[in-house]
């Protein structure tokens, strides 16, 4: 999924402003990750092997499904029991379009992005996508606008009707302060 670029998962601002994510082992304790989460107002922490590499995530949504459902106790259970293993991972030079198609049909809202050592840079979310589709469906709006509202009007009818328009407005005013 190399990308060309400009369009890199690296070129997008929230690359380099969101924080590092939050690291544990398989066999850390949910409560770590719990505190952790809650204390830095984080969704999902990451989990990786000796090596530094992503082999799981836990999110809120797998403390929620997996250790409250299941009536477990966050303080004796190790995050490997309730993590997501091997989640879908980026690479940093990667596509936003494609990982936002992915992210989209897969129906997964957060994505790891990792270096060319497979070592963790940031987390991805869904969200972190919206900024970078507005601007190209704002033109697709305006665009549709221009070939159905707009079919057949040239730009002097467009400003005639605004001048009728902007006059009939003047002379409602005039007569209600009259």
């Amino acid at each position: 999924m190399k990308s060309r670029v400009g369009t890199r998962l690296i070129d997008r601002p929230e690359f380099k402003s969101k924080p590092k994510p939050v690291t544990f082992l398989a066999k850390d304790k949910v409560d770590e990750a719990v505190s952790v989460m809650s204390e830095k107002n984080y969704g999902s922490v990451v989990i990786v092997d000796e090596k530094d590499k992503v082999i799981g995530i836990v999110t809120e949504r797998d403390i929620v499904k997996r250790l409250v459902k299941n009536g477990l106790s966050a303080k004796d259970t190790n995050l490997e029991k309730i993590m997501t293993k091997k989640p879908r991972v980026a690479n940093e030079n990667d596509s936003i379009l494609d990982w936002l198609r992915i992210m989209s049909n897969d129906r997964f809202r957060r994505l790891p992005v990792v270096d060319e050592n497979e070592k963790i840079k940031v987390i991805f979310t869904q969200g972190d996508f919206v900024s970078y589709t507005w601007p190209e469906l704002i033109y697709q709006a305006t665009q549709l606008a221009k070939s159905t509202f707009m079919k057949g009007f040239s730009v002097n009818n467009l400003l005639i009707m605004m001048l009728v328009y902007a006059i009939a407005i003047f002379a409602t005013l005039k007569a209600f302060i009259d």
